[in-house]
């Protein structure tokens, strides 16, 4: 399978990086053919500036080829694997600014005609979606405040993706105060997730 892996972190020795140390290893085991995007170590710029914004809706093509190479990554994928920490309830701004910057009309989504249609999406490549994160809140609080980090990618973005597009969230709740042995069985349920790809 065809897989996009985009890891959002700007430590190479965090948890997170181990995390995609496993799913690269677990996949690639597999035979699975991988791009991966680093945000941070590409130093990708997560900022839309002013000449993005006046050219979104009236010259698409224009920031459409600014993102090229990484638009060419999202649309060859069969899968998508987003790996962050959950900050302020949700992506760190360098992937939110990867959303807004390369997720564009044309590309990911069409604009809807009138007040009364919802968004036609253009990502039907997407049959696979994985999300997998670390927080500091526990697990009741971040269901008492619905869950806004999963709620953006499996409710929020589901309709641009395949229609039958399968979608696998891992989070390990209460971050902070986690064993070794706790973050090493969590890193063994995101292999044995990936093992089933």
């Amino acid at each position: 399978m065809r897989l996009l892996i985009v890891f959002c972190h700007p430590s190479p020795d965090s948890f997170g990086a181990a995390i995609l140390a496993r799913v690269r290893q677990t996949l690639s085991d597999a035979g699975h053919a991988l791009r991966i995007r680093d945000l941070y170590a590409e130093g990708f710029n997560p900022v839309m500036s002013r000449l993005e914004w006046d050219r979104y809706l009236s010259e698409p093509t224009a920031n459409i080829a600014a993102q090229s190479d990484q638009i060419d990554d999202l649309t060859w994928a069969e899968g998508l694997i987003v790996i962050y920490p959950t900050w302020y309830y949700g992506a760190p701004a360098m992937l939110k600014g990867w959303l807004e910057r390369v997720w564009l009309p044309g590309v990911t989504f069409e604009i809807p005609k009138s007040v009364t249609d919802r968004p036609s999406g253009k990502l039907r490549n997407i049959r696979l979606f994985i999300g997998v994160t670390t927080s500091g809140s526990p697990w009741w609080w971040i269901r008492l405040i619905r869950d806004p980090g999963r709620s953006l990618w499996t409710r929020g973005l589901r309709p641009i993706f395949h229609p039958r597009c399968r979608f696998h969230w891992r989070q390990l709740y209460s971050m902070n105060h986690r064993s070794d042995a706790e973050r090493a069985r969590f890193l063994d349920r995101v292999g044995a997730l990936m093992r089933k790809v």
